[in-house]
């Protein structure tokens, strides 16, 4: 008798453009897995009727991305120490009449900077440019990896304020205003988590934040990616990488959590990297 097919979704606002219904498409045909992976458009207002219809319907799992990942995290029974620290979700498991939230975000970025490009993220004076749910993610992800310190500036400052106050470590963890950043010297990693690619917006960087050994990473891929990667190039960056990577890393984490098995990522990320425009080692 045939299992039925399990599954499986993405919210959020916009999400037409999402690559994940094909990266996961891709994970469960490499392993024989019988699931189905659907996007679903929902709006801060509507995502809690939505995700309730979604496990009304059998829903076993779902990946959440902007701007629900903080609503994830409330609607939540139980979350993953990661989820707990980063408030915020980004991935769901169903548990009997509730949800389990986790968020793989972070492990995805690491993934991708130390084991796909082969990267070492130890004792890197880090700039994290943003202070939201991925921002804060990434944070905790990059202090696990070994990250010398951080230095954390947001358009709203108080949101930075309240992330490095979360971390909990001042003596490694710096806030700046963002109109003052051109007065701290050079980083060895500058990660933006800004939504700012997405909005059409531009950063307004000084070039004086990258050194030839500087690593430039964007937490987003394609269009949204193309400002700060210029700018980083411009600026004499050694690497400057987008966000397909970990966005390919981060699923599958979630696929593990969901099914108990890792797909191979390569192959997915070779497919997808062929025709998404790229990080400057492509």
């Amino acid at each position: 008798m045939t299992a039925p097919t399990q599954q499986y979704a993405v919210f959020g606002q916009p999400i037409a453009h999402s690559l994940s219904p094909r990266i996961h498409t891709a994970f469960a045909r490499q392993l024989g897995i019988a699931m189905e992976y659907r996007a679903i458009e929902a709006s801060a207002d509507s995502f809690v009727a939505e995700l309730a219809r979604f496990a009304d319907a059998g829903g076993r799992g779902a990946n959440i991305t902007l701007p629900l990942k903080a609503i994830a995290a409330r609607l939540c029974l139980r979350l993953s120490d990661r989820a707990r620290r980063a408030d915020s979700v980004n991935t769901l498991l169903r548990e009997g009449a509730g949800w389990y939230g986790d968020s793989t975000d972070g492990t995805g970025l690491v993934r991708d900077i130390t084991e796909r490009h082969h990267l070492d993220l130890r004792e890197r004076r880090t700039l994290l440019l943003g202070a939201g749910g991925a921002a804060r993610a990434a944070a905790f992800a990059l202090f696990d990896a070994g990250i010398a310190e951080l230095t954390i500036a947001n358009r709203t400052p108080e949101r930075a304020d309240v992330l490095a106050d979360v971390i909990g470590a001042p003596g490694r963890v710096h806030t700046r205003y963002w109109d003052d950043l051109g007065q701290w010297g050079a980083y060895d990693l500058v990660v933006n988590a800004t939504s700012a690619g997405h909005d059409g917006h531009d950063l307004d960087l000084p070039r004086s934040l990258v050194a030839p050994r500087t690593l430039c990473y964007d937490l987003s891929y394609g269009k949204a990616a193309i400002g700060f990667l210029a700018w980083a190039r411009s600026a004499g960056a050694e690497q400057a990488l987008d966000g397909l990577g970990m966005l390919v890393e981060q699923a599958a984490e979630s696929f593990v959590l969901w099914h108990g098995q890792r797909p191979d990522t390569e192959p997915v990320y070779a497919e997808l990297r062929a025709y998404v425009p790229g990080d400057a080692e492509d």
